[in-house]
C-alpha cells in the first residue's frame, strides 16, 4: 500500500504503460478498503474483490451484500475506462442498472467489463460478475458514464 505521488492522470498514463494495475488501484482508499483489485489473469484484465468477512450482508446464509457487488460491477467499468480508453479523468456514472442473479458466497469474486460503446462524451459499459463459475455469473450491470464534459 502506498500513497499515491501524482496526480491521477499521469498515474493512470504510467500505468496504462507498464500494466501494473495494482498502482492504481493501492492509490485509492476506497478499492483498498473493499478489496478490489486490477489483474492480468491469463491474458485478460479482470477485477477481483477479495474476501473479507466485512463484505458480508446476511451473516446467516452467509452472503455477499449487494452494495459491494455493486462497487465491484462499478469498480470494473471504471478501470475499463480508466485503462483501455484515453480518457484523462475519473469517469462520471449517468445511470446504473445492477441485475443481481445469485447469492454471492464467501469468497473471491471476479468482474470483466466490457464497452460495448464509446462516443466522445458518453461510454455504455457492461460488466459481468461471478465466482466459481464465469457461465454462471452472480451479478451483471449496465452503465453509461459520462467521459468528458461539453
Amino acid at each position: 500500500m502506498s500513497t499515491p505521488s501524482l496526480p491521477l492522470a499521469d498515474l493512470v498514463r504510467q500505468v496504462r504503460q507498464s500494466r501494473e494495475y495494482h498502482r492504481l488501484t493501492d492509490a485509492i482508499p476506497y478499492t483498498r478498503f473493499m478489496g478490489i483489485g486490477v489483474e492480468n489473469l491469463a491474458g485478460e484484465m479482470l477485477c477481483r474483490m477479495r474476501y473479507a468477512p466485512h463484505l458480508i450482508g446476511n451473516s446467516i446464509l452467509p452472503a455477499l451484500h449487494g452494495g459491494t457487488l455493486g462497487a465491484l460491477l462499478e469498480s470494473s467499468a471504471i478501470f475499463e475506462l480508466l485503462l483501455q480508453t484515453d480518457t484523462e479523468r475519473v469517469p462520471k456514472v449517468i445511470s446504473t442498472t445492477v441485475d443481481f442473479l445469485r447469492s454471492g458466497k464467501a469468497q473471491d469474486t471476479f468482474a470483466r467489463a466490457f464497452i460495448t460503446r464509446q462516443g466522445r462524451r458518453v461510454a455504455n459499459v457492461r460488466v459481468e460478475a461471478w465466482q466459481d463459475d464465469r457461465t454462471r455469473p452472480i451479478a451483471s450491470s449496465h452503465a453509461l458514464f459520462l467521459l468528458s464534459e461539453p
